[in-house]
């Protein structure tokens, strides 16, 4: 197993950092590994927003449910699906952009993730930890106001970046074969492989937690899709051009 593989096997999720800053040049260079990452039809739909702000960091802190993480770290970026650059493009060129497809907001949104993921492995192999803030989609619209974004861009994460003070356990993944299917999609192994993942989950909780959480991975994902989620995002996507047709 190469370095590479390696560096990808070990993530975990940082939310405790050490106070030292973290240099501009290295958050340009991860941000430019993010600009590397793969982009459907060249179409590089992402934009980040560096929060230097501590009242704006503040809020954000807030609006993502009170994750303190988000105030106390040394960097946090915003990852924004940005369609509004290409409006301009049309713009210079004089030609109507067909926009509020489907379609669009999907391969942006996806430009998104991958951007966003290479900017994660680039900071782990420069020894930094980060955890994704998927939070800030409880008060969407307040980020958006915050941060100024024009229509045709939305929020679709946020990550903390800093040096670890914590050391935590690697979470375990689904087995492979839950996830990796051949020629079609079989799914009648897929119960008993998951029972025994959640042996995996609750032993791994409870060494975490010394024993205060012994929740399965089963009996987690049952409670959380019981619940609605975020149930405002559609009007709120809707009304900054996504998802019309």
């Amino acid at each position: 197993m190469n370095n590479v593989i390696k560096l990808l096997n070990s993530h975990r999720s940082i939310r405790k950092f050490t106070d030292r800053s973290v240099e501009q040049t290295l958050i340009n260079s991860c941000v430019q590994a993010g600009q590397a990452a793969a982009t459907s039809s060249f179409i590089q739909a992402c934009t980040v927003i560096q929060v230097n702000d501590e009242k704006k960091r503040a809020d954000l802190s807030e609006w993502a449910g009170n994750q303190i993480y988000v105030k106390e770290a040394p960097t946090f970026l915003v990852f924004c699906a940005d369609m509004n650059r290409h409006k301009i493009s049309c713009d210079m060129h004089e030609a109507e952009m067909l926009s509020g497809f489907t379609e669009q907001f999907i391969t942006a949104t996806v430009d998104c993730a991958l951007f966003a993921q290479n900017v994660a492995i680039a900071a782990e192999s420069e020894g930094l930890g980060i955890v994704y803030i998927g939070g800030l989609r409880n008060k969407i619209d307040l980020v958006t106001e915050s941060l100024a974004l024009p229509d045709l861009v939305y929020p679709v994460f946020g990550m903390c970046l800093g040096y670890p003070d914590q050391n935590p356990e690697v979470k375990p993944r689904l087995p492979l074969d839950v996830v990796l299917k051949h020629d079609s999609y079989d799914s009648q192994t897929d119960a008993d492989l998951i029972k025994d993942y959640d042996q995996d989950v609750q032993a791994y909780y409870r060494s975490r937690t010394g024993g205060q959480k012994e929740m399965t991975w089963s009996e987690q994902i049952s409670g959380m899709l019981q619940k609605e989620a975020r149930p405002h995002m559609l009007d709120f996507l809707k009304s900054r051009g996504f998802l019309k047709k």
